[in-house]
């Protein structure tokens, strides 16, 4: 059985990359990151995902980003939109967020000794961000293999895995089911309570709640106000 680091958000993308790693027999390492975000409770779900996915170890690795501001996720000044912007890439988007992420899960894997990385990203149903497109993952692994140990002086080939990146999020989450994943038990709203409860009205809420109406499955998103 390969090693496999996984980048676990606790959100629905994440989660159903943690499903196909494992289904693919990799032993997986999740890693989540703290970064200051504002929907926090999306950590808990990370480690609820993670035992319910057996995942062989998962770390949570704290690194303030709100020290740079820049995001309504990281920025208590900024609002999260609730309502579609104009714009192509939203506030919502943080800067050189899945850069660092996968920078963190490559030193993770050269310590494990593994070669392969697994990131939810997608490029059909997402919010417009730069470092969710197809050419950012190639780019990224083409730089992993040009500086790492593991790639010049052993011979180890990195790749980054993006199994998500062309499917719709009604494919996803018809993906996660076929899996056997709890989608109950992810959190994908950017301003999600304590508890957990997602606001219904943020960008994230309104791609998740689509998929789910276009797979035709009941939507088991916990909200704290009624859903119409």
């Amino acid at each position: 059985m390969k090693n496999a680091v996984v980048l676990l958000s606790g959100g629905l993308d994440s989660a159903t990359v943690l499903a196909i790693a494992r289904n693919l027999d990799f032993e997986c390492y999740a890693l989540s990151l703290d970064y200051g975000q504002r929907h926090r409770s999306e950590l808990t779900a990370a480690r609820n995902i993670a035992r319910s996915l057996e995942a062989r170890m998962h770390r949570v690795m704290p690194l303030d980003l709100t020290v740079f501001g820049g995001s309504a996720l990281t920025d208590p000044s900024l609002a999260v939109p609730t309502q579609t912007e104009n714009s192509d890439i939203p506030v919502t988007y943080v800067p050189a967020r899945n850069t660092i992420m996968l920078s963190l899960a490559l030193a993770w894997a050269e310590v494990l000794g593994c070669q392969d990385i697994f990131i939810g990203v997608n490029a059909v149903d997402y919010s417009g961000y730069p470092d969710c497109r197809a050419e950012f993952i190639q780019a990224f692994e083409h730089m992993a293999n040009l500086a790492t140990k593991a790639a010049i002086a052993e011979g180890k080939r990195i790749t980054i895995h993006a199994p998500l990146m062309n499917l719709s999020k009604k494919e996803i989450i018809r993906t996660g089911l076929d899996l056997g994943l709890d989608y109950s038990i992810t959190v994908s709203c950017y301003q999600a309570d304590v508890q957990g409860r997602a606001c219904g009205k943020c960008d994230s809420c309104r791609i998740r709640r689509g998929g789910f109406n276009a797979a035709g499955i009941a939507d088991p998103t916990r909200y704290r106000c009624r859903q119409a």
